[in-house]
């Protein structure tokens, strides 16, 4: 008797976190889907460039400085153990978009819910905008250190503070999940019609 409801209790539980897992993805899918057209990229990137000026005291002066800045809006993050997240976003030289690209990656681990953030990557040297822009596929850590900055309202931040020649921006973050770390994030390039 006792070993038939604790079979149960079990087949009850990994139901209840099948379900949560289909929720959660579905909430965050509804919400958020991914930008579709060069357009609809373009405008995202945009108003988290905006929100990236406004929450960190100096943003303006440090993309100014560098030699390029991938923005990526609205990433999504779907976690039950096994996480996923996903995003769309833009690659800008000189303020002009010359590249789409998406992150993918994937987590193992104690994580339970869902998050949307954007993330920004300033590229400090001419060699690292290269090499981000030459790999068919760039994965954070592997490929690249990343420096990242902790962003929150009114974070000043500066080149001086770095030394790393690619420094990363998690902003706007919504969710419930805590992560904020760019190991192991995939950033691939999108063929996009402008």
């Amino acid at each position: 008797m006792k070993a038939n409801t604790f079979k149960k209790s079990i087949k009850s539980r990994c139901s209840i976190r099948i379900l949560l897992l289909i929720t959660v993805i579905g909430v965050l899918l509804s919400n958020n889907l991914p930008a579709k057209t060069a357009r609809e990229i373009d405008v995202s990137v945009d108003v988290a460039i905006e929100r990236f000026y406004k929450q960190v005291i100096g943003a303006e002066k440090l993309v100014k400085a560098s030699k390029g800045i991938l923005v990526m809006p609205h990433v999504i993050k779907g976690a039950f153990f096994i996480g996923g997240e996903y995003g769309e976003g833009a690659l800008r030289v000189d303020g002009e978009t010359v590249d789409y690209y998406n992150t993918i990656s994937g987590s193992i681990g104690i994580q339970i819910g869902g998050q949307s953030k954007d993330i920004i990557l300033l590229f400090l040297t001419d060699e690292a905008l290269e090499q981000f822009r030459a790999s068919k596929g760039w994965e954070a850590g592997l490929d690249g250190n990343v420096a990242f900055i902790t962003a929150g309202a009114g974070v000043r931040e500066d080149t001086t503070t770095t030394k790393e020649p690619i420094v990363g921006f998690v902003i706007d973050a919504k969710g419930l999940i805590a992560d904020f770390s760019f190991k192991g994030a995939k950033f691939t390039k999108l063929k996009k019609e402008k």
